[in-house]
């Protein structure tokens, strides 16, 4: 009789993954980041582990949007106070916090329960340039495609 797997903490073991975000379209970049931030890309994948790894994006300020989006697009945020809501357009965001883009797209794809802001929150580092700090982790380099529309 087989039994479904189950990960158990001790058999956790977490990698730093390095990505390059230069070119490649928003939502693919955040689409693949959070299924490694979940730990999807592994067989042993439990939803209710952290067993995901660190990923490390660099060049923030290089993502690209298609169509109008730049234009389009606005972030929301609001005060708390009635009729306080503030709309930032995507082309004014990418100037001020680059780093806020894609922080904000991987957090769309992640589940909306504590393991997921956790995993967030531990797991994502995203740089405006092209240097990080965590030369220590010896980051893997991963690969992703600059595919077009």
């Amino acid at each position: 009789m087989m039994k479904t797997y189950t990960l158990k903490p001790r058999d956790i073991e977490h990698q730093w993954h390095v990505v390059d975000a230069d070119g490649v379209v928003l939502g693919r970049l955040a689409s693949r980041v959070a299924q490694i931030i979940r730990g999807k890309h592994k067989p042993t994948f439990t939803p209710h582990m952290d067993g995901g790894d660190y990923v490390v994006v660099v060049n923030a300020e290089k993502v690209r949007l298609t169509g109008r989006k730049m234009q389009q697009k606005k972030y929301f945020r609001h005060s708390g106070y009635m009729g306080h809501e503030r709309l930032t357009p995507a082309a004014t965001m990418m100037a001020k916090h680059p780093e806020r883009v894609i922080e904000k797209a991987v957090f769309g794809m992640l589940p909306k329960s504590t393991l997921g802001r956790q995993t967030l929150r531990r797991k994502l580092r995203v740089y405006a340039g092209p240097t990080h700090p965590h030369h220590g982790q010896q980051p893997v380099p991963l690969k992703l495609t600059k595919d077009v529309e």
